[in-house]
């Protein structure tokens, strides 16, 4: 085996992430795992249309977002991220459609640019928060709950370690893989 090239100064490599089979399986073009994909984040997805369109809307957004997946499926590459936040990035772009439909054709106010431009940051920073959702979610229990108690509970990382009995040098390790791997899911969401 050759030995790995040196990085850049100032660059980090990153463990590449976990491909799961179904994911393999999506982008392969297996139906079944269309099924599976629907019954694993089809809630994730569900939940996030249903916080900007309402309930009405969400189910059939919900629909269109997995057969767009469905189509695309050739895009959807596992090393880039998973295939929980590639959803929310396509849910993301089905909202803005959704939305920016309705408000041409209200007819109690036109459409201006400022009302276009005023759904997508809503749209972009609730897609943002399940992409971290989900992506806090797939990591392992202990990187989770470091992160968890340093930006949410908002500990020091000397803190954290005291707080779990982790050696302090563990505690930023596992911080910095999962920021890692949470910062590829968003990059992979925002394409």
């Amino acid at each position: 085996m050759w030995p790995e090239e040196p990085l850049p100064s100032g660059h980090t490599r990153y463990p590449l992430p976990v491909v799961t089979s179904l994911e393999q399986r999506f982008s392969a073009g297996d139906e079944t795992a269309l099924r599976e994909a629907y019954d694993a984040h089809s809630p994730l997805i569900y939940s996030f249309c249903r916080r900007a369109l309402g309930e009405d809307r969400a189910q059939d957004v919900t629909q269109e977002v997995f057969v767009s997946a469905w189509k695309a499926r050739d895009t959807f590459r596992p090393e880039r991220g998973n295939l929980g936040g590639w959803l929310v990035g396509i849910a993301k772009n089905r909202l803005i459609d959704n939305v920016r439909s309705e408000k041409r054709h209200s007819y109690q106010q036109p459409l201006t640019n400022e009302a276009d431009t005023a759904v997508a940051p809503d749209i972009d920073r609730v897609g943002d928060q399940m992409v971290v959702a989900e992506a806090l979610r797939t990591l392992p229990e202990r990187s989770r709950t470091i992160i968890e108690l340093a930006y949410f509970s908002d500990l020091t990382h000397a803190e954290v370690a005291e707080h779990t009995s982790i050696p302090l040098g563990t505690v930023k390790s596992d911080i910095r893989r999962g920021l890692a791997k949470i910062r590829q899911q968003l990059e992979a969401t925002h394409g």
